[in-house]
């Protein structure tokens, strides 16, 4: 990672610590809304770990599904960037959407990010190439319903990582990683990094 890109992940490490340091207020209006400014973000360990996985792939074409603020946006745009690949990230928010092509610019990475504002799921179903890499981090009623727009997409040796999985409570993530365990040629693992990750690949 350059400075630019370290520098504005600073700026994103700041928001995050005071985010958290207060109380939880849920905004009005919900996932239609447009007020909600929480970050809602992943962790650095997280990142990282996306931008190690990416980085394993040749010029690979990556999808994020799920912009919020562009935090992890940053970690795919950084790999794609060294390893010659191309990101298209999604929101359904067209505020956070510009947000995170603010900060994807001031780091240096618009130039290998596609912002694409939209419903996810009718967005994946009009991509026209294959996938080498996914990020699922949206809201997670969305989660079953992009992995069965996306899976036709994937490339052979494609990996997928979903955000969130451990989540009391929450029977969606927990219908995701049954039917991505199930579907053929693909394999996959929960690591308990962050709030819980399922990392999959795809080998028919």
């Amino acid at each position: 990672m350059d400075d630019r890109m370290m520098a504005v992940l600073d700026l994103y490490h700041e928001r995050m610590r005071a985010e958290r340091s207060q109380p939880r207020v849920e905004p009005p209006g919900g996932r239609d809304g447009g007020h909600d400014q929480r970050m809602r973000a992943i962790g650095p360990e997280t990142g990282q770990l996306l931008n190690i996985l990416a980085r394993s792939l040749e010029r690979p074409r990556m999808l994020e599904l799920g912009t919020s603020f562009g935090y992890s946006t940053l970690w795919l745009a950084d790999a794609a960037r060294v390893t010659g690949g191309r990101l298209t990230t999604m929101e359904l928010h067209g505020y956070k959407s510009a947000h995170a092509r603010q900060m994807a610019a001031r780091a240096g990475l618009d130039a290998w990010t596609d912002f694409r504002v939209g419903d996810a799921v009718r967005m994946i179903g009009e991509l026209g190439e294959k996938v080498d890499f996914v990020f699922v981090d949206l809201w997670k009623d969305l989660y079953l319903p992009c992995l069965e727009a996306f899976y036709p997409r994937l490339s052979p040796g494609a990996i997928i990582v979903a955000d969130n999985m451990i989540r009391p409570g929450t029977d969606d993530v927990k219908r995701y990683a049954r039917a991505i365990r199930a579907l053929p040629g693909m394999s996959s693992i929960m690591l308990p990094v962050g709030t819980g990750i399922e990392v999959s690949r795809f080998l028919p």
